[in-house]
């Protein structure tokens, strides 16, 4: 199970945009998709945690909010929001033609010594456990979309990656994604050093997509068991009295 764990605020930003800091780092850390997190955020509890009133604090729950982290739902409270399969989905689609794009321009832009940056991150990655991997994963990704040269690609594409954190913490241990990542990321670095624009940029954006099908594909049969479980649960409660439920 996942728990929220809140790091000291920064000292060089305003409350507000300290208090938001902390708590989108927090719920970056976490893993949102484990059936065992608890989504609820207490504003009372958070406040006391935080050491701070409630005024900064719900601006900065407004911010994550709108940044799409938290639902506020009047009356229920504020929730961390799971993203739907389908919005992962889109994230992913986007994410695959902005680092695309990234990897023509990198071809085009970077210089070797920029692009050799990329086997040695890949070099380091080898034999590294799951969540080691998975940060040096997104790491690998971020640096191409560096090496593109262009601001504003970065920028969206970031903005995409910290939702898709979670999405790929989740993913990498399955169906040994891990290894096939690893022969992936050298056949990228390959094409790059080869000035191949068309070929890089059909390998990563094949690669990426692979994992919008791995997701539609895992997460659905995931969803299926769920849902099979919460049926039981709930024919096991509405069991006539007297009925023993099966297995016990």
């Amino acid at each position: 199970m996942s728990v929220l764990t809140l790091d000291p605020v920064r000292p060089d930003l305003t409350l507000e945009d300290r208090v938001y800091s902390v708590l989108r780092d927090a719920i970056l850390a976490i893993d949102i998709y484990d059936p065992a997190t608890d989504l609820r955020l207490d504003e009372r509890a958070l406040a006391a945690q935080l050491q701070t009133s409630r005024t900064p604090l719900r601006a900065a729950l407004g911010r994550l909010e709108q940044e799409g982290f938290v639902d506020v739902m009047p009356r229920k409270g504020v929730f961390i929001r799971r993203k739907s399969l389908d919005e992962i989905a889109e994230m992913i689609t986007v994410w695959a033609a902005l680092e695309s794009m990234a990897a023509r321009l990198a071809t085009e832009r970077a210089s070797d010594a920029e692009i050799a940056t990329l086997r040695v991150m890949a070099n380091r990655s080898t034999g590294a456990g799951i969540e080691e991997y998975s940060e040096a994963n997104i790491a690998f990704h971020q640096r191409i979309l560096a090496l593109s040269g262009c601001t504003m690609l970065a920028g969206i594409a970031d903005g995409l990656l910290l939702h898709m954190r979670a999405v790929r913490r989740r993913a990498m241990p399955e169906k040994r994604r891990a290894e096939r990542s690893v022969v992936d990321h050298t056949h990228i670095i390959e094409a790059l050093e080869d000035r191949d624009a068309d070929l890089a940029a059909r390998l990563v954006c094949e690669h990426t997509m692979r994992l919008h099908d791995h997701i539609r594909e895992s997460w659905t049969a995931l969803e299926a068991r769920a849902s099979g479980r919460r049926t039981s649960r709930e024919g096991a409660v509405r069991a006539p009295l007297g009925t023993k439920p099966r297995g016990r």
